[in-house]
């Protein structure tokens, strides 16, 4: 009866231990050379549209800053810091949207950086909820922040591509990037290296290096976010 009980066991082994590898292996994965390769590629096949866009955000902020000039140490200095601020967070979410279209070959809509103010306050309350839970996680021996922004930064783009609440948009980007933050790390790293060495490229290569790393990010985003199961 030994014998047989040690056979059965022996044969069942290898299908517990494919089950148990199948469970603790991550369900998300992306590769960053891939990643990087589309922002590169996207950014030389798109280059008019990124140069119309880039000069539409220039021209509004140079208007709100010659109005905010215009009511410097006046009564209503105030209301339109306000005001202002405001508009930067409807031209944020705007951005966010156009971004997301351009990767999935919609044309570039330059309505989308005033057309989505209902999503501003929402936008603005996560961002706050997520900048609080990362400075938190700084505090507490900065490793745990870092991991917090890593799991929770896909936020912004699920509020604004899914028009879900800022709850559960932590709680799909925590799905979207269970058991991948070292690749999610490294990935953040080279971008940060990218966009230093266009920064040292007279300043010049960041006209190439920001859109390269914003729509590999965005890849990303929309890689994970196949990956992870509807809920």
């Amino acid at each position: 009866m030994d014998n047989n009980l040690t056979s059965s066991n022996q044969n069942s082994s290898p299908a517990a231990q494919a089950s148990s590898q199948s469970k603790s292996a991550p369900s998300h994965s992306f590769s960053k050379t891939e990643a990087i390769k589309f922002g590169l590629n996207f950014f030389k096949a798109n280059i008019s549209v990124f140069v119309k866009l880039a000069l539409v955000v220039v021209a509004i902020n140079i208007v709100v800053g010659i109005i905010s000039g215009m009511f410097d140490r006046t009564p209503i200095n105030l209301l339109w810091s306000l005001v202002s601020f405001a508009i930067s967070i409807v031209v944020q979410v705007g951005f966010t949207k156009i971004i997301l279209d351009l990767h999935d070959g919609k044309p570039l809509n330059f309505s989308h950086l005033y057309m989505l103010y209902p999503l501003a306050l929402r936008f603005l309350g996560a961002s706050i909820l997520y900048g609080f839970i990362v400075a938190v996680g700084l505090i507490l021996f900065i490793v745990p922040g870092v991991i917090w922004a890593l799991k929770f930064q896909f936020y912004s783009f699920l509020i604004v591509d899914k028009n879900i609440g800022i709850m559960d948009s932590l709680k799909k980007s925590s799905a979207m990037t269970e058991g991948i933050k070292m690749n999610l790390f490294l990935f953040a790293f080279i971008l940060v290296v990218i966009n230093i060495a266009g920064a040292l490229a007279l300043i010049i290569g960041l006209f190439v290096t920001i859109p390269t790393t914003i729509m590999a990010t965005v890849y990303v985003y929309r890689k994970l976010l196949s990956q992870t199961p509807a809920k």
